[in-house]
C-alpha cells in the first residue's frame, strides 16, 4: 500500500483527548499510554448511512477498546468538521469536497483559518449525488428543477454543498428554484405530502429514506451527465462520474451521476497511539461494520487511500504499515 503521509514527515500531536460528556462538557483521555476512554463519532441524520455505519463503529470501539463510545446525529460534513476541530468529537464522517474546502479555507470555510491539521483514518466509500423525484412531477433533468420546490439538504451540510455545485454546473442557482433545507427523512416526508417536488440526497447506496419512498411512489433518479457533468468536473475535479445501478430504487435502468468519496477524519487532539488503537479496532472488526449498511462493504484495507482528500494520520499509517509488513 502506498501511504502518502509518513511518520517522518508528520509531528506527533498532543496526548490529551477532549471529548463530549453527557452534559456537553469535556472529559480527558488518559495520557501517554494510548488508552481511549471516550469516543464521540460525528455522523449525520439518523436515516442516513453515516449514522447507521457510525452506530456500528461506535459499538465496535466500545467492545474492542472498552471506551465510552457514542454516535452523534448532526447536519453532516460541515458541522462534523466543526465538532471535530472544537473538541466535541473524536471521529467524524465527512465528504471529500468539504474536507478539501476546510483544508483550503474555501466555500463554507472561507474567511476562517485553513484547517490544515485535518487528517484521516481512512477513505470510506463513494457518496452518490441522487436527485430524487417522482414520476408525477415531470422532472427528468437538472434544468427541469427550475421553478420547482427542491430539498437541498440540511443547511451547510455536504448535501447542500453538492446541490449548489450541481446547480452551478448547470448555470443555475437558488434563484432558479424554491430551495428548502431538509434532512433526507424530512425531504422524503415532504415529497410524500406534496410539499416539495424533488430532493438532493447525497449518500451511499441505497438510501433508506429513498427506499421508503419507493414503496409508495414511482421514484425517478434525475441524471447528472453530459455538459453539466463535464462542467462540474472541470470546476470541482474531486467529483467522479458514477452509475446508480438499475433496480436500486426499483428504477429500470442505470442512472449516470456524480460521486465523491467520504472520509473518516480524526480529531487533532488525539495522539498517535490513540489513533493507532482506533484504526486497529475498526479494521480488525471490519466485517461487523460492513454488515451495518451496503455502502460499508466498500470500506476495506485495499481502499484506504482511494479518493482520500487529506493525509492519513500517523497512527493510521503505523497500523497500515504493520498489517502490510512495511
Amino acid at each position: 500500500m502506498k501511504i502518502r503521509a509518513t511518520l517522518a514527515s508528520l509531528s506527533v500531536v498532543a496526548l490529551t483527548l477532549t471529548a463530549c460528556s453527557d452534559d456537553g462538557g469535556s472529559a480527558d483521555q488518559a495520557e501517554g499510554d494510548g488508552s481511549v476512554d471516550f469516543v464521540t463519532i460525528a455522523a449525520g441524520g439518523t436515516s442516513g448511512p453515516y449514522y447507521q455505519i457510525g452506530a456500528s463503529m461506535s459499538q465496535v470501539l466500545a467492545d474492542a477498546l472498552g471506551a465510552d463510545s457514542s454516535v452523534q446525529a448532526s447536519g453532516a460534513s460541515v458541522e462534523n468538521i466543526e465538532l471535530l476541530t472544537s473538541g466535541r468529537a473524536e471521529v467524524a464522517f465527512v465528504m471529500g469536497d468539504a474536507t478539501r474546502q476546510a483544508l483550503e479555507g474555501t466555500g463554507p470555510f472561507e474567511g476562517k483559518e485553513a484547517l490544515s491539521e485535518l487528517q484521516a483514518i481512512t477513505a470510506l466509500y463513494p457518496n452518490y449525488v441522487q436527485i430524487i423525484t417522482t414520476a408525477g412531477s415531470g422532472i427528468e433533468s437538472v434544468s427541469d428543477l427550475e421553478g420547482r420546490s427542491v430539498g437541498v439538504g440540511d443547511q451547510n451540510s455536504g448535501v447542500e454543498l453538492n446541490a449548489q455545485m450541481i446547480l452551478e454546473a448547470h448555470d443555475m442557482s437558488y434563484d432558479d428554484i424554491d430551495e428548502d433545507f431538509l434532512s433526507y427523512a424530512d425531504a422524503i416526508d415532504q415529497m410524500k405530502n406534496g410539499q416539495i417536488e424533488a430532493a438532493f440526497v447525497t449518500s451511499g447506496l441505497p438510501n433508506s429514506s429513498v427506499m421508503d419512498l419507493a414503496t409508495t411512489e414511482d421514484v425517478i433518479v434525475v441524471p447528472v451527465e453530459g455538459e453539466g457533468m463535464d462542467a462540474l468536473q472541470e470546476q470541482y475535479p474531486f467529483f467522479d462520474a458514477e452509475v446508480i445501478p438499475g433496480g436500486t430504487y426499483d428504477q429500470d435502468e442505470d442512472v449516470q451521476t456524480a460521486a465523491i468519496t467520504n472520509q473518516l477524519l480524526v480529531s487533532p487532539d488525539l495522539s498517535e497511539d490513540q489513533v493507532y488503537e482506533i484504526t486497529k479496532a475498526i479494521f480488525e472488526n471490519i466485517e461487523t461494520i460492513q454488515n451495518s449498511h451496503n455502502a460499508a462493504k466498500l470500506i476495506t484495507l485495499d481502499s484506504v487511500e482511494e479518493g482520500l482528500a487529506t493525509d492519513l494520520h500517523p497512527g493510521a499509517v503505523r497500523y497500515f504499515d504493520e498489517v502490510n509488513g512495511s
